[in-house]
């Protein structure tokens, strides 16, 4: 991570979120030692069962996987950070549920950038619709934006992807109140370094720190 940093000429702070899906918890306690704050899960339930490990909750918990409207509720009452919000019905699933608690919660908006049929997002078309209702959103705080790359073999290929990305988070900042939009999420295993050139500063990486996943 420091060494893109250095490449791409940056000075400012790129957040490491350690993807555990399909790792046990005993993993996780093991990376929260050694200084991870950032946790990522992409099931509500693996992710809510592992949180009970943590009575202290120092850590930040980020759902990075599909957000399916039946799992709101609990993503809503465990998440400091919800990456995957790709559709107006799902947005106004997660402003209900908040409101419910009297929370506020954070989000990101994930648009399908590449536009590959096997990932979910937004398609691009649908964003600008997408922010403004985000904005409307009482319960509900746009904290920026998500994307995935599809994965090339040559990591190169990503590059494109990445900066269509970057576009639309920088355009997107501007329809929201000044700081408030200041998440990219953006890069995993196979293609952060290549992320972080292109100006992710959320990269959610799995593999590269627990190794392959047992499925």
């Amino acid at each position: 991570m420091a060494s893109a940093m250095a490449r791409a000429g940056r000075v400012d702070t790129v957040t490491l979120v350690a993807v555990t899906k399909n790792h046990p918890v005993e993993d996780m306690i093991e990376a929260a030692s050694c200084g991870v704050t950032d946790v990522g899960e992409n099931r509500v339930k693996e992710g809510t069962d592992k949180q009970k490990a943590f009575p202290d909750n120092k850590l930040k918990w980020h759902l990075i996987g599909h957000l399916q409207t039946n799992k709101v509720k609990q993503a809503v009452a465990h998440f400091d950070l919800i990456h995957s919000v790709d559709s107006q019905h799902l947005l106004a699933a997660i402003d209900k549920e908040a409101e419910k608690i009297g929370k506020v919660q954070d989000i990101l908006l994930q648009v399908n950038v590449a536009r590959e049929e096997s990932k979910t997002g937004a398609a691009v078309e649908e964003f600008p619709k997408l922010c403004c209702l985000a904005k409307e959103a009482q319960h509900v705080r746009v904290c920026g934006f998500m994307c995935m790359a599809p994965n090339f073999e040559n990591v190169e290929e990503t590059r494109p992807v990445f900066r269509i990305a970057k576009a639309l988070y920088d355009d997107m900042k501007g329809k929201f109140p000044d700081g408030q939009v200041r998440y990219l999420s953006m890069g995993m295993t196979h293609d952060f370094e290549i992320a972080i050139e292109e100006g992710a500063n959320i990269v959610r990486v799995g593999t590269a720190i627990f190794g392959p996943r047992n499925y």
